[in-house]
């Protein structure tokens, strides 16, 4: 049974900093492009980072960089977000994805709230 577990979210002040973690289960994770995405209060979801299987490759979205890093265990099955500097308008849902690099599968996880607010 594939499983994405995100963890990690909660009510933080501006400024602040969180680490979002998402544990794998079910598949081959290190097979597997690894990805944050977010949605905010009446948005659309939006890709947030994306980790290469290996780690090598890393990209951002220009709102997040510099203050957002994503990082992968592959010994652990494990991808984290690791946020700094946070904004008001960084309040969303939070969720991690698995991007299959060889077929169309993809994998969310439920998801976990992070509010940033004074």
């Amino acid at each position: 049974q594939v499983q994405l577990v995100e963890s990690g979210g909660g009510l933080v002040q501006p400024g602040g900093s969180l680490r979002l973690s998402c544990a794998a289960s079910g598949f081959t994770f290190s097979n597997y492009r690894m990805s944050w995405y977010r949605q905010g209060p009446g948005k659309e979801r939006e890709l947030v980072a994306t980790i290469s299987r290996g780690d090598r490759i890393k990209q951002y979205a220009d709102f997040v960089k510099g203050r957002f890093t994503i990082s992968r265990d592959n010994a652990k099955n494990m991808v984290y977000l690791q946020m700094n500097s946070l904004k008001p308008e960084d309040t969303a849902v939070y969720y991690c994805k698995a991007q299959s690099t060889t077929t169309s599968t993809d994998y969310w996880g439920q998801g976990t709230q992070v509010t940033v607010s004074s």
